[in-house]
């Protein structure tokens, strides 16, 4: 079984910076394409950015030039770095790999 466990998480202003952090555990070959959702209450979970195995990124626009999306196969870790925050960056980020999800890091953004 495989766990993600987030980390990073935290208040910060806007124009400011954070990195989020996915670390998995257990038993698995490989780590395939990577994740990073966001969910605010009353909303749809809303995919971020995806990574693949081979380093491939995407980003959803509203994050696109200011999020970036890595991975670390040696440390079984994907990042997520955030930078430029915006309030509306606000949300639960969620990272999701071997259909499972992680446990959520509150990202909130505020003055």
């Amino acid at each position: 079984q495989v766990q993600l466990v987030e980390s990073g998480g935290g208040l910060v202003q806007p124009g400011g910076s954070l990195r989020l952090s996915c670390a998995a555990s257990g038993r698995f070959f490989s780590i395939g394409t990577m994740e990073w959702y966001r969910q605010t209450p009353g909303m749809d979970r809303e995919l971020v950015a995806t990574i693949t195995s081979g380093g491939t990124a995407n980003y959803a626009g509203s994050v696109k030039g200011r999020f970036t999306i890595s991975r670390d196969d040696a440390k079984n870790t994907v990042y997520l770095q955030m930078n430029n925050l915006k309030p509306e960056d606000t949300a639960v980020y969620y990272c999701y790999a071997f259909s499972t999800w992680g446990q959520g890091a509150q990202v909130s953004v505020s003055s």
